[in-house]
């Protein structure tokens, strides 16, 4: 498929209807091997052949330079190098251009096969699958999906791979929360990255939290804490002060597993934020058509820190 091609777009234009639907739209690349990788299209801003980058010094591993996008000079990083693939000589000309956590930056890649639609729940976590590579073993897969003729796809973690480049981001003095000791909140994130800001986040706050790394399991242990304070004849908003989700998980995306959460009456009072790298006002919309009571983009600790608080003081 030409990387320029214009029914691309037009689906990268419409992706947003399948917020909700826990649904996931991925676009399938090539990095020069036998293996296919695949990113969700949320995250896709365009898809082009590479223009000319300028060189610039002592640049972090995988960077191969910037270049200028619309008046905007973005960083140019090679997914090869990052999984092992590179191969001396090799010209990747074909990137894609992304937008999340708040960034923009330009993913080189061997060549761009199409877009498949697939359901959240035929969407797993690596360790569920049988998948062995060098991006599997240094925990740059976040999900695996199958194709109708069995091929595996490798869905990276976009987010690692960033903040690697940038170096981890340090969490700056922030406010601490007032909880009675048998007080928590619930977070579910599917990126490894994710999972440690947010924890380095609570943490500081002095807040106790249990976590899951999907959807669907967020969803199993949250019934488990609802079934053991309804059997003991307690309100569960005494204990559990809020839930924090990802907005795109394996097997249930966030926007599914709000709804659910908002829909039983055992979570009556608990709010819910969505905390994701899905920043734009479509996604907000979408989150709040679930009922989410507040949207966060990733990662600005002081700005998730002021956002929790207020819910967690009610």
């Amino acid at each position: 498929m030409p990387a320029n091609d214009a029914s691309l777009l037009a689906t990268v234009d419409a992706r947003t209807k399948l917020a909700g639907s826990n649904k996931m739209e991925i676009l399938l690349f090539s990095l020069g091997t036998r293996e296919t990788f695949g990113i969700n299209v949320f995250k896709v801003r365009e898809v082009s052949q590479t223009p000319a980058i300028t060189k610039t010094p002592n640049m972090p591993f995988g960077v191969e330079g910037v270049l200028s996008l619309r008046g905007n000079i973005i960083p140019v990083i090679s997914l090869a190098k990052f999984i092992q693939a590179e191969s001396s000589g090799r010209r990747y000309d074909t990137m894609i251009v992304t937008e999340f956590n708040k960034s923009t930056q330009a993913f080189l890649v061997d060549s761009v096969d199409r877009i498949i639609r697939v359901d959240w729940d035929k969407v797993r976590a690596p360790e569920n699958m049988m998948q062995s590579n060098a991006a599997t073993q240094n925990n740059l897969i976040t999900a695996i999906t199958e194709l109708d003729d069995g091929k595996l796809v490798s869905i990276l973690d976009v987010e690692q791979i960033l903040a690697s480049v940038v170096g981890e981001s340090r969490v700056p003095d922030i406010p601490t929360a007032s909880l009675e000791s048998d007080q928590y909140i619930f977070f579910v994130d599917d990126s490894v990255v994710a999972r440690k800001e947010i924890t380095s986040v609570l943490e500081k706050m002095g807040i106790k939290f249990q976590q899951a790394t999907n959807g669907r399991e967020a969803w199993e242990r949250l019934q488990l804490l609802a079934q053991r304070h309804f059997g003991e004849g307690e309100s569960l908003h005494d204990n559990l002060k809020m839930i924090l989700v990802d907005a795109e998980m394996p097997e249930m995306d966030g926007y599914v597993l709000t709804r659910l959460i908002k829909s039983d009456v055992r979570f009556n009072g608990i709010p819910v934020v969505m905390h994701s790298s899905l920043s734009s006002n479509a996604n907000r919309a979408m989150g709040s058509s679930v009922g989410v009571d507040a949207y966060v983009a990733k990662f600005d600790p002081v700005v998730l820190a002021e956002t929790l608080i207020p819910f967690l003081q009610r």
